[in-house]
């Protein structure tokens, strides 16, 4: 029997999607930002600063769960990477990575991180839990770099600053999905989904270029967090249906962002290329930002815009 859990919950009533703009890049009226963001599905972004590549939550595997599905995700699904897919992108240099941002421990959000590490040399930051699942799958250890939530990092060109949050809270008991933690340890590597727990969630804020984006993986955040922070940009995830004023809360404690980019929307049984929101969740998300000041940017996999 399926035991999996169901997203379908979270996103309202279906209805008409908004507009999706092409794949190729879009920059913002009058921009002089040299920051570029890259939507490649899921939560999964490219942030290019200059020479430099940030990439949150990187999924491209995108192997099938039943995740939304009536029964939901099955939680014995077997986790895999596809290397060659993987490999095409960075061999082709259309992908890379300094920085590899992990916002929770959970199947779409870190399976690819590990591969993805061991090809790009990238530093990849995430709390013990995330740290002790990569190190299992496989991630060289020397370049995981352990986050709790409060740090302000500078580097060449860009600064992250790491933002203690809080998942999504699903169904009718407001339950995380796939929920738990895991000491560091390189042993017991995980196998199937339910294997990767969520162990804390993390957001990202990320400034460079004369730009500066928030990310969220959840949709969900602790407001306390977000204060002073003024993003040109944040990532917000459909859903948010039992938070208290999931979407005017969250952009009027963001100072009213001048974009909302829709993230984690997508249907991630379908591979890239084939956007599709199953559950009308980017219409709800629309409405909530039209009765705001923001400007609402939905892109297809593998678009991207300037800021």
């Amino acid at each position: 029997m399926n035991t999996g859990l169901s997203r379908r919950g979270l996103f309202g009533a279906s209805a008409a999607a908004a507009a999706i703009l092409a794949g190729a890049p879009v920059a913002a009226a009058s921009s002089t930002s040299q920051m570029s963001l890259r939507w490649w599905g899921n939560n999964g972004w490219e942030i290019r600063v200059g020479g430099k590549t940030i990439l949150i939550d990187p999924w491209l595997t995108r192997f099938k769960t039943g995740t939304y599905t009536p029964a939901g995700a099955d939680p014995h699904t077997p986790l895999s990477v596809n290397r060659a897919l993987i490999d095409g992108y960075l061999d082709r240099g259309f992908l890379r990575a300094d920085h590899i941002l992990v916002t929770h421990g959970h199947y779409d959000h870190l399976t690819d991180v590990p591969y993805l590490a061991q090809r790009t040399g990238a530093t990849v930051f995430g709390t013990e839990t995330h740290l002790s699942l990569m190190a299992a799958l496989g991630a060289p250890e020397d370049q995981l770099a352990i986050a709790s939530g409060g740090e302000d990092l500078t580097f060449d060109g860009y600064s992250i600053r790491i933002l203690r949050s809080l998942h999504s809270a699903t169904g009718e008991r407001a339950r995380v999905p796939f929920p738990g933690s895991r000491p560091l340890s390189r042993r017991d590597r995980p196998r199937v989904i339910e294997d990767l727990v969520e162990g804390g969630t993390l957001a990202y804020a990320v400034s460079g270029g004369g730009a500066s984006v928030v990310n969220f993986g959840g949709s969900n955040y602790i407001e306390s967090e977000l204060a002073g922070l003024r993003p040109d940009v944040a990532c917000v995830p459909v859903g948010g249906a039992k938070v208290t004023q999931y979407v005017p809360r969250l952009l009027r404690a963001l100072g009213n962002p001048r974009f909302v980019a829709a993230t984690h929307w997508d249907d991630f049984d379908l591979p890239l290329g084939q956007a599709h929101d199953p559950n009308g969740g980017l219409e709800v998300l629309r409405k909530a930002v039209a009765a705001t000041s923001s400007e609402f940017v939905v892109l297809d996999h593998l678009g991207s815009f300037t800021p």
